[in-house]
């Protein structure tokens, strides 16, 4: 288990990513002191097809590969980074996508960052998350547990919503997209 920074309680990493997403909802995210609350994410494991594990180990996804309580960072079809939570034990290849946060602190700093004043349109999207937060591929293999991170579990239990996943072409029906009740934040409106 990993102490997130500040928490009032732990977030199992090594549990499974479909686990560890649920848990995540609610949760506080800052890198170096910008961030919010996560109210979307994504579950992939590396018996997934659409996970980046699904057929083992490469350089791009090493990362996925390693311990858990680390950042795993791509880049999405050549244009925007992406952050994922890697969890599960070292070799099993699985992660958490964070989809969306709702901003909280350093939102001048996020909207010069995306060119939005929207507060809505800052971290709705893997894509702008990662623009907000100024996330990048130096990001890449990182625990998340010290700096520049600082995650903070939610103190009290969480509403979630479950749907399937979204922008991905293999594996769409799969329930693993969890999402914060009533958030006006998430990239797309749950069912």
């Amino acid at each position: 288990m990993l102490r997130a920074a500040s928490a009032p309680v732990l977030v199992d990493f090594d549990a499974s990513s479909p686990e560890v997403a649920r848990a995540l909802i609610g949760a506080h995210f800052r890198v170096d002191g910008v961030g919010g609350r996560i109210v979307e994410t994504e579950a992939y494991d590396v018996l997934d097809p659409a996970s980046h594990s699904y057929r083992g180990p490469s350089v791009r996804n090493a990362t996925m590969f390693g311990p858990s309580g680390c950042a795993y960072v791509y880049r999405s079809y050549g244009l925007h980074w992406c952050l994922n939570f890697v969890c599960r034990e070292v070799g099993h290849g699985a992660g958490v996508l964070v989809r969306a946060l709702e901003p909280l602190e350093g939102i001048e700093v996020m909207r010069d960052r995306r060119g939005v004043a929207d507060a809505r349109l800052l971290c709705a999207g893997p894509g702008r998350v990662a623009q907000a937060l100024a996330i990048t591929v130096a990001h890449d293999g990182l625990r998340l547990d010290q700096a520049p991170f600082v995650l903070e579990m939610p103190s009290t239990p969480q509403t979630v919503v479950v749907g399937v996943r979204v922008g991905i072409s293999k594996a769409r029906d799969v329930p693993w997209r969890f999402g914060l009740k009533g958030s006006r934040f998430v990239s797309r409106p749950f069912p």
